[in-house]
């Protein structure tokens, strides 16, 4: 790749950006929402800085990650609207998530709200939480589509009211910005505004939010803990996330995950030392941090934030209603709002595939047949009775990407039907 990329003009979205992508050229990636892909761009610019960071480690270390660092934290705070000391550098939006679940001090009378969608991962640390003593209560809210969003927002707040309050009681509630399966957005800033109402705390699960949701304003929405990967939408190196605490519940985070250096104790804290805490954890690998600069040079280079989700959205709108034609399942549909209201760069569409099948099998056949016989891949999940799959449009895609998804899908669903119920029809052996 010519390192001159940012004196030429980028070429159209759709098949021509493939040359700024490092994908095998035999494999359409249409899940993107997974993993991320980061464009060669960055990844050359990780390796120059891989490059230095080795050439003089501890003048890396000791001196020239912590510019970078800063650089990038307020690069992130323009985006998401937020101050630059509200924003820190973590792994991935689990780990910030456990960062924030487990600074709170919990009493047997608390509760963690989570819902049905939550992300495995979260709420299996909420379920830990509440396994350990003082052992906190979960309470999950199931949401079931399609819904609009105002039912959302009133459903939630029945739930919230619906739970015992006594004095002194925390209550934290668990809200995806966007769900990961199926997804959907979900209406987070009212919902944040009724946990204001509500006296609930909301922490955000983003992880699908930054690169492809606009406008988000931090603080003007002012969630009390908001975290989202940059490897996804934004184009950065896996792993990296922004967690945003805003300052006035600083004090709440004491320790980082796992405890830094600049930790300091209830006796010697004289006020929150949030950011610094966040600046040295252990010796970690702080280039996919760093990663987002280029990326941000990269999205700014293809024309910004605006052109790039309005093409992911109308081409994950028509793409999917195209793979849902070649499915026969056009009619199902978990976004009634149709055009934006909860349906961003992703998509879902249901797969002919009967439900009483064995989820684990059907889950394993669809991901081996998909990645390793047709080169391409999204994933299939089983929600609400049913077999779905969810698609990632980007500006590489066209429609032609999810027509063959369409004719592959067809395909594999065929194949694993006739196996699974041949299955079930044959005989038990004695």
């Amino acid at each position: 790749m010519d390192v001159s990329w940012r004196n030429k003009t980028p070429p159209k979205f759709g098949h021509a950006m493939l040359q700024y992508f490092a994908f095998n050229p035999a494999y359409t990636n249409i899940n993107h929402g997974s993993y991320g892909s980061s464009p060669i761009p960055v990844i050359e610019a990780c390796r120059a800085l891989d490059s230095e960071a080795e050439s003089n480690p501890d003048r890396w270390m000791r001196f020239s990650y912590l510019p970078r660092l800063t650089d990038v934290r307020q690069r992130i705070a323009t985006l998401i609207g937020a101050k630059t000391d509200e924003c820190v550098m973590v792994p991935n939006a689990s780990h910030g998530i456990s960062t924030v679940l487990r600074n709170i001090e919990w009493q047997k009378e608390d509760i963690i709200v989570t819902f049905n969608t939550t992300y495995a991962s979260v709420a299996q640390t909420a379920r830990y939480l509440s396994d350990v003593p003082p052992h906190p209560t979960m309470s999950a809210m199931t949401l079931e589509f399609p819904v609009v969003p105002a039912t959302i927002v009133a459903q939630f707040r029945a739930h919230l009211r619906s739970l015992p309050r006594g004095p002194g009681q925390k209550i934290v509630a668990i809200i995806d910005s966007i769900i990961s399966m199926p997804a959907i957005l979900l209406p987070w800033k009212e919902l944040v505004q009724v946990c204001k109402e509500e006296r609930v705390m909301s922490l955000i699960d983003a992880a699908h939010s930054i690169g492809q949701e606009p406008n988000l304003n931090l603080s003007t929405a002012q969630p009390d803990f908001w975290v989202s990967n940059c490897h996804k939408w934004l184009y950065a190196k896996r792993s990296c996330a922004v967690l945003y605490v805003p300052l006035r519940n600083q004090h709440l985070i004491k320790s980082t995950f796992p405890t830094a250096a600049a930790y300091l104790s209830p006796a010697d804290r004289t006020g929150p030392n949030f950011v610094e805490q966040f600046e040295w954890i252990a010796t970690i690998d702080f280039v996919p941090y760093f990663s987002v600069a280029t990326a941000l040079d990269f999205r700014q280079w293809l024309g910004g934030e605006e052109k790039i989700n309005t093409y992911c959205r109308r081409l994950a709108r028509l793409g999917g209603q195209r793979v849902a034609q070649i499915l026969g399942t056009a009619g199902a549909v978990l976004d009634p709002t149709g055009d934006s209201q909860m349906t961003l760069n992703m998509v879902n569409i249901r797969v002919p595939l009967s439900a009483s099948l064995p989820k684990a099998l059907v889950v394993q056949k669809t991901r081996t047949r998909m990645m390793f016989e047709r080169n391409i891949f999204a994933p299939v999940f089983f929600f609400q009775d049913a077999w779905w799959t969810r698609c990632s449009a980007q500006i590489w895609n066209e429609i032609s990407d999810f027509e063959k998804l369409g004719r592959v899908l067809l395909e594999v669903c065929a194949e694993i039907e006739h196996e699974l119920r041949a299955d079930q029809r044959r005989p038990a052996k004695l």
